[in-house]
This record gives structure tokens, C-alpha cells and sequence, in this order.
């Protein structure tokens, strides 16, 4: 008997799952189990999130998501804000003088800013080493509380030590009242300004101070609100503030705060630099830097305003990335399709937006980086299992039954898994036996040459399992020259039983081809011929179908009354004279398509209800149908005899069937003698 491998060992049996397994997993793919499967893959999501965390790449990507969300609905300075006096291309123009410029000009637009109403007046130049004295004297004899100088802080590492620098004014500037302010800025490790500084004597501090607001304390690392491009916030030049009768509007100063400093009109680009410029959360949508003094400008108003953004903590983050694990998992739970991308994108704009959410209402930033990047290793991770899964699936599919049913077929199983149920189950089969009479005489006769036979037997099969399969059928098994095939399993096929005739028609056609290469092989080598005749029996009804065999090896098979009828009329088939015999239910499936006759009526095992048996009838023979109908009666009642002229008549009307009728006259003669 050659039997088929058991290649479905791999894939759902009929069996015991082992233990931790889901009934129905493939044995052999570790967590099998779908539930325990989404928690490794979550553990493992939030290890590794955890250990990217650490590194400076996460932390820039964090903030450069913190640029596009804190910018991306372009917004504006509060209004009432500080006013920028630019020391720009125009007033370098107008005053036509060596930079630094004098101190007593800076000491006549303090003059005339607070003629105009200032509330106060920062100066972002750093003023630390002498002058003249005229030029010292000028702008400390018009400084006061309402005005702020700039400082500067330094850290120095060598290393031996490290040093910290501070810049001061003049002693006798801050003597005369002015403020102190450190205007130095601290960048982020891609060089752009986000974090308000921590000194607590900071120039927009202290220009706070000088308005007579409290600074509010803020969070160590606190986040810039970044507003606009480069002159965003109201400016004006130099050498207009020196005149602001004759070259700004009136009232322009009047209760405002004014920040003085470089600030070019032409923005320098951010692979350029640029002298007191800085990039800053906006450079992202423009490429180009904004002046120190506009920075500080920024930094006042997050500061009054309460503007600034607190990045959340790290508990806050952990039950965000642990939420984003959880929608990710009850997303892909059951099963992962085109709707899993699709939910993984409306998920990404959704931390996205909550993102923005709290950034614009709380003003904490909650990076959706970490819960993006959770989200999508789980779906995508399942994803990727459920993809190599059915990748394996389908490569089972395809070793299991490549060889036993049509390439079509295959595919079909293949690209739906879901038609095929491999445990067991009740459907209703038409299954065929087919065998070569006395083949085993003729194995008999080949016994000394083993290869020969091996030859002719695959000779044999291969055609025959071509026709089964090119009918849509599936190959049971092979015991020596028979073939056991069915219909309708694994896949359905409404037509099973017309596909079960038709293809013992084909058989019939190969086998009779393989008849003429046998005899012109005979005749040019001189061996002698062995003729091949097939007989075919088949039935159809319900089975039980699946796996089958021992836990460690089985086969798709089926098995039932239907299964043992379709057997016992293969064996029958010689006893009829004909090559083809169907059962009753086969016969009525394939009426409208083909003649077929009743033979007779044979009692099987396990029945006590003759089962009628047919024939398919090739020619037209209808005209004799109804004598042979009367010949059957006078059979089955007992009343037909050897001189019946039926024996004459029908052999001829019908000669397809001249053995059958031979077979039953001579039957009936040897009745009679053993009266």
C-alpha cells in the first residue's frame, strides 16, 4: 500500500492540544496561544521602549515632535507684548558708525523711549569692559530700575576643572539702578532653543521685575511656546526710536516693554548662522533663525503669560505607552487585515492630536512618540506573526495536498485557509475506488524484476491521479494499483458528483492510452503484453471526514457506510460485466447529464435494505430501456429464465451491456443446476 505522508501533522488536527495550546494552533510555533502571544509581544514593546528611551536620539525626536505640534497652528505673540527696537541693516545705515557704537547713543534711546512712555527697557548688549568715560557716564547717569542690562554666563570645562564665567555690566551702571539680567541660552543637542533658562536673575526675569510683575517660578526644563517666524512680535529700527516723533507712530511705546538688540530684517539661514541668532521650535517650518532679542522677547511673555510647557512625567508617560499597548492589542486580538494599518494610522493621529490637546489646554507636553511607536509594534509585530503564520499555513497546505488534489484547489486553500476544516466532520462525499483487475497476476508474472513493476504501477497511477485531480477531486490514498478519491473535501464543490463520474470516464480514456504504449513497448521489445482493465465503483453520502491515524502520524481521509458501499462496487464491477458502477444517490445526481441504468440490487453490510446499483450508459439506447426495465422486474421477481427472449434481444439494442446480460444468463444457469 503506498500511503501519503503525514504532512498535516503541522497543521490543525484532529487531537488533544498540547498543554498551554489553543485548540486549533499549529503545534510548533512558539506562544501559540494568541492572548499569551500579545502579552510577550507587549513586554517586550515596553522593554524596548524603555531602553531607546535612554538614548539622545528618542530625546531629540521627542522634541522635534514637540516643534511641529507646538507650532503647527502658526501661533501669535499676546497682544500688548514687548516691542523690538532692531539694531538692523538701516540703522547700521543711518547712524554710519563703528559697531560697538557709542554708549551715549544707547544712552539717548533710553532718554527717548522713556520719553515716550516705555514701562520698562531691556538692552540685550553686554556692556561688562569700559568704554570712554563720557560714553560710561552717559548711560549710567540715565539707567534705572526700569531698565535691564545684559549679562552673561559662561561654563568652561578643561580637564582639570570647570569654570563658570559670569558677565556683568559695569559696577557703576548697576550701582545707578539698572537691572542685571543673564541673557545666555542654553541649546538642545541639535542646536535648538526650546527650554527657558533657570537663572533666577534671567533678562526676562528681570525685565518682569522692572514692570513690577512677579515672575512665577517654573519647572526645571520647562518648554518654550515659540511664536511665528523671525518679527513676529511688533518691531522697529534703531534709528527710528532715536526720533520716534518724526519716524513712528504716536504713542507706539506708551506702557509697553521695549527689548533692544541685534535683529537683521533678512533672517539668516539655519545652515548659514547668523551672529545672536538662534533656531528655535518655528525653524522647522521656515529654515530660518530668530534674533536673540526676539528669543528674549519669547521668553518674557511664556514667563507673564504662563505660557511655557511642562513636559509630562514619567508615570503620566508610562500609562500612555501602556494605554497605546492596550488599544493595540484589542485592535488586532481576533485577527490583523488592511484595517489593522488603517487603525494604526487613525491611532497615530489620535496621540498626535491628544498631543496638541494638551499642549494648547494644560500646557504639558505629553510626547506621542513613545505610545506611536508602542501602538505600532504591537499591531505591526502581530501582524508580522499573523503574516509568517499563514505564510507556514499556506506551505503546509500546499505540502499536505499538492499531490492529492489539483493545483487550483491548492490554491484556493491556499489563499483562504478558512475553507478548510481538518478536524473531523459530517459532509456528504461522493467517493471512488477504482482497481486493475488481475494486476495481481500480473505482478506475479514481473516478481523477478521489481523495476519493471515499479515502472507499471507508476505508469499507471500517475495518470489516473491526474484525471482525480483535474476533476477537482482529492486522493485518499494508494493501495497497490487501487485508488480511494473523493469529492466535496476539503473544498466544496456542488458538482462533486458529475466531477466523480466524469473523471472515471477520463480513467477509462487513460487507461486505454496507457493499453497502446503497453502493446507498441510489446511488440518492438518482445516482451509479453499485459492488457489493463479498470473497474470503478462509486457512491455518494455522508461521511466522516479529517484527520485520521495516530497521534504522531494521520491522513485527511473519510470514513462511514457511503465510504464502504463505494468500495464493494469497485469490487462488484467484474461480477457485472461492466467497468463502472454507481450507487443510487450517485445514479440520480447525474441523470440529467448521463444515462445511466440499474443493474441490480445488492444487500451491504450493516444493511438489511437491497441498495440498487447503476451504470452510465455511453451510446443512445433509450428505445431499449424499457425492455431492459421489464427484464429487471422479471429478475427481481424471480420470474426470469435462461430462454427469456431478453437475452437475445438486449445484448444487441444495448451490446455495451452483452456481458452483463451473459454474466446474469449464466448466473441463472448455474441456479437451475443446483436445483
Amino acid at each position: 500500500m503506498m500511503a501519503r505522508p503525514a504532512a498535516l501533522r503541522r497543521l490543525q488536527a484532529e487531537r488533544s492540544p498540547e498543554p498551554g495550546l489553543e485548540a486549533g494552533r499549529p503545534p510548533g510555533w512558539p506562544f501559540s496561544s494568541r492572548g499569551i502571544r500579545l502579552l510577550v509581544l507587549a513586554l517586550i514593546t515596553l522593554v524596548t521602549i524603555s531602553l531607546m528611551s535612554r538614548l539622545p536620539a528618542w530625546t531629540l525626536t521627542e522634541l522635534r515632535t514637540f516643534d511641529y505640534l507646538s507650532t503647527i497652528d502658526d501661533p501669535s505673540p499676546p497682544d500688548g507684548g514687548p516691542i523690538i527696537v532692531a539694531i538692523d541693516e538701516p540703522s547700521l545705515a543711518d547712524i554710519n558708525a563703528q559697531w560697538p557704537w557709542p554708549r551715549s547713543l544707547h544712552a539717548e534711546l533710553v532718554r527717548q523711549l522713556r520719553a515716550a512712555g516705555a514701562k520698562a527697557i531691556a538692552l540685550d548688549i553686554i556692556m561688562a569692559e569700559p568704554s570712554t568715560p563720557e560714553n560710561d557716564q552717559a548711560i549710567s547717569s540715565v539707567v534705572g530700575p526700569d531698565v535691564v542690562l545684559a549679562g552673561d554666563e559662561t561654563l568652561i570645562k578643561t580637564p582639570q576643572a570647570d569654570q563658570l564665567l559670569r558677565t556683568t555690566p559695569l559696577p557703576q551702571m548697576t550701582e545707578a539702578g539698572a537691572r542685571t539680567g543673564i541673557a545666555s541660552i542654553t541649546l538642545n543637542g541639535d542646536g535648538v532653543f526650546r527650554n527657558v533658562p533657570s537663572y533666577e536673575d534671567g533678562f526676562a526675569i528681570e525685565l518682569a521685575k522692572a514692570t513690577g510683575i512677579k515672575a512665577p517660578h517654573l519647572p526645571a526644563g520647562s518648554l518654550i511656546q515659540s511664536f511665528g517666524p523671525a518679527r513676529s512680535y511688533p518691531t522697529v529700527s534703531y534709528y527710528q526710536a532715536l526720533d520716534p516723533k518724526n519716524f513712528l507712530p504716536p504713542d507706539i511705546f506708551k506702557d509697553r516693554v521695549v527689548l533692544v538688540g541685534l535683529s537683521l530684517q533678512n533672517a539668516p539661514e539655519i545652515d548659514q548662522g547668523g551672529v545672536d541668532a538662534y533656531a528655535t521650535p518655528y525653524t522647522v517650518h521656515t529654515g530660518k533663525l530668530i534674533s536673540g532679542v526676539e528669543v528674549q522677547a519669547t521668553i518674557y511673555d511664556n514667563i507673564v503669560h504662563g505660557l511655557a510647557i511642562s513636559e509630562a512625567g514619567l508615570p503620566v508617560v508610562a500609562i500612555c505607552i501602556l494605554i497605546a499597548v492596550a488599544l493595540a492589542a484589542a485592535t488586532v486580538w481576533k485577527a490583523t487585515s488592511w484595517r489593522t494599518l488603517v487603525a494604526t494610522a487613525a491611532a497615530v493621529l489620535a496621540f498626535a492630536a491628544a498631543s496638541y490637546a494638551g499642549i494648547r489646554f494644560t500646557h504639558i507636553f505629553v510626547s506621542p512618540l513613545g505610545p506611536t511607536v508602542a501602538f505600532v509594534a504591537v499591531a505591526f509585530g502581530q501582524a508580522a506573526f499573523d503574516y509568517a503564520q499563514e505564510r507556514h499555513q499556506k506551505h503546509q497546505i500546499t505540502r499536505a495536498f499538492a499531490q492529492y488534489i489539483s493545483p487550483d484547489l491548492v490554491r484556493r486553500l491556499s489563499n483562504d485557509p478558512s475553507q478548510l476544516k481538518l478536524g473531523g466532520e459530517r459532509r456528504t462525499l461522493t467517493v471512488l475506488f477504482s482497481d486493475v483487475r488481475g494486476f495481481t497476476t500480473i505482478a506475479e508474472t514481473m516478481k523477478d524484476d521489481p523495476e519493471q513493476l515499479t515502472t507499471l504501477i507508476n505508469r499507471l497511477l500517475t495518470p489516473l491521479s491526474d484525471v482525480v485531480m483535474d476533476h477537482g477531486g482529492t486522493i485518499d490514498k494508494y493501495m497497490g494499483d487501487c485508488i480511494m478519491a473523493f469529492w466535496n473535501a476539503p473544498l466544496d464543490d456542488p458538482d462533486h458528483a458529475l466531477h466523480a463520474v466524469k473523471a472515471s470516464i477520463a480513467m477509462q480514456d487513460a487507461i486505454g492510452t496507457l493499453n497502446r504504449e503497453l502493446e507498441r513497448e510489446a511488440a518492438a521489445t518482445g516482451r509479453p503484453l499485459h492488457v489493463l482493465k479498470m473497474g470503478v465503483g462509486i457512491n455518494t453520502g455522508e461521511c466522516i471526514v479529517g484527520n485520521m491515524g495516530s497521534t504522531r502520524r494521520f491522513d485527511y481521509s473519510c470514513l462511514g457506510d457511503s465510504v464502504n458501499l463505494a468500495s464493494r462496487l469497485e469490487g462488484a464491477s467484474k461480477n457485472y460485466g461492466v467497468a463502472l458502477l454507481l450507487g443510487e444517490e450517485t445514479a440520480r445526481l447525474v441523470a440529467d447529464r448521463y444515462a445511466v441504468v440499474e443493474l441490480d440490487r445488492i444487500i451491504v453490510k450493516g444493511r438489511t435494505v437491497p441498495s440498487p446499483i447503476f451504470t452510465v450508459l455511453y451510446g443512445s439506447h433509450s428505445a431499449a430501456l424499457p425492455e431492459h426495465n421489464a427484464f429487471l422486474k422479471a429478475k427481481y421477481a424471480g420470474t426470469l429464465t435462461i430462454a427469456d427472449p431478453a437475452f437475445e434481444t438486449l445484448p444487441k439494442a444495448i451490446p455495451e451491456l452483452s456481458a452483463y446480460y451473459a454474466l446474469m444468463r449464466g448466473s441463472l444457469a448455474q441456479h437451475d443446476a443446483a436445483l
